[in-house]
């Protein structure tokens, strides 16, 4: 009778063992293979001419079938197209994990499959490109080759000049210049242009370095030197950097870097400036109005103009949420009608310039979505747009020879680049 006992466990547990392989398995099944009825797009693929020298592919010997992640595709179902086992999926998906993660496939990103062109004409290459520098190349040879890599790079120095009709925006893409350096731009004279205050016939004159894959642009790197006319104002920057100096720098080697940013967000309009009488759009009187209110939609981050404390963190009818900083014994800031505070903002707390402290709303008494910004000095709410701050810390005296003769080579280089005879309509 023990016996007989003894062996029914065995049995036991040898089906609880297989029970418990057999969920295992379903669960990674579901994992990387979902019941394809639950994408919301089919996986197609389309036979192209790719640069495969971009992916270290020899050129001219594979036949190329590419498309495009759809929404909610997975890699099993990507690669279930291309004629892979289901095995061959699963040991696939497990490598990959020590490089990539494929649950992070992005739709819209391009893949490539890469075939022989022999009478068997088996996938030889498989390329997931993460982003326009990032790729993953699998190879199919005697083992399996997994791989992540990044596409040859190849920065140009560049230039480019444009007279303002509208925006700085708007320049950049009438020239054909790339509208990414509109943003590289606005963040080295974000202490000296007012970006909201941009009049026509403003210009500017560039030297900068933009990144290639191939012939195609994958961003501007870095700005070395600029100049930009700004209300009849000529502002020069020069880009310097030695041992632990890095940094923009004016003609005479002073920072570009101010105490404060010139507004809380980035490229939105002023809706309404500082007044010691403005018409309230809500009460319908006329009252002061200590601050400019810079009109952005709900939830654009709002930023610290400048390194300081934060003193509060609070709502009331009138203001909404709002947060003040104090920057030093002569300055502070406040910011209000937000819709909520960024994460870790509350008093006591210290941020730095440029830091998300809030999101744009219209709490509060507010006809819209903005943020008021005020700012006090020495006690007194003024205009800040009015105000001249000190610049950071100037060029150390020992780099100075360095820099000047940097300063006369772009200069040089910049007296060589001429304005636009006309602007494109």
């Amino acid at each position: 009778m023990k016996q007989i006992q003894f062996k029914f466990s065995y049995i036991h547990w040898i089906i609880t063992a297989i029970v418990i392989s057999v969920l295992i398995t379903g669960y990674l099944l579901l994992l990387y293979y979902p019941d394809k009825h639950t994408e919301t797009e089919a996986a197609s693929y389309e036979e192209v001419v790719v640069p495969n020298d971009e992916f270290g592919i020899p050129e001219g010997q594979y036949r190329v079938r590419s498309g495009v992640v759809g929404s909610r595709q997975t890699l099993s179902h990507i690669l279930s197209g291309f004629d892979l086992s289901a095995l061959d999926i699963d040991v696939i998906a497990r490598s990959l994990r020590d490089i990539f993660d494929p649950r992070h496939l992005r739709a819209g990103q391009p893949y490539h499959g890469y075939y022989s062109q022999d009478s068997i004409s088996s996938l030889e290459y498989f390329i997931y490109e993460i982003s326009h520098r990032e790729f993953v190349r699998i190879g199919f040879s005697d083992e399996l080759q997994m791989e992540r890599l990044e596409k040859e790079v190849t920065v140009m120095t560049r230039s480019a000049a444009g007279i303002i009709h509208s925006s700085l925006w708007n320049t950049m893409s009438a020239n054909n210049i790339n509208p990414e350096l509109a943003i590289r731009m606005s963040e080295v004279l974000a202490w000296e242009v007012d970006f909201y205050r941009i009049q026509k016939g403003d210009r500017f004159k560039v030297i900068y370095e933009e990144s290639f894959v191939g012939d195609r642009s994958v961003g501007v790197s870095s700005i070395d030197a600029i100049y930009f006319v700004h209300q009849g104002r000529d502002i020069h920057g020069f880009r310097f950097e030695q041992d632990t100096i890095h940094g923009f720098f004016n003609q005479e080697g002073e920072s570009l870097r101010k105490v404060f940013l010139k507004a809380p967000l980035e490229f939105f309009r002023i809706s309404s400036r500082y007044s010691h009488s403005r018409l309230h759009p809500i009460l319908n009187q006329r009252r002061p109005h200590y601050g400019t209110d810079y009109a952005a939609p709900h939830g654009t981050p709002i930023l610290a103009v400048g390194d300081g404390r934060v003193t509060q963190t609070a709502y009331t009818s009138g203001n909404g949420n709002y947060v003040r900083i104090r920057h030093n014994s002569v300055y502070e800031t406040q910011y209000l009608h937000m819709s909520r505070f960024a994460a870790g903002i509350r008093p006591g707390v210290y941020v730095k310039q440029g830091q998300v402290i809030g999101y744009v709303g219209s709490t509060g008494l507010a006809t819209g979505p903005h943020v008021c910004f005020r700012f006090w000095k020495n006690g007194q709410q003024v205009d800040h747009l009015r105000e001249e701050f000190p610049s950071a810390d100037p060029l150390p005296e020992e780099f100075h020879d360095e820099f000047f003769r940097f300063r006369d080579r772009m200069m040089q280089a910049l007296d060589y680049i001429s304005f636009p005879d006309r602007q494109p309509v």
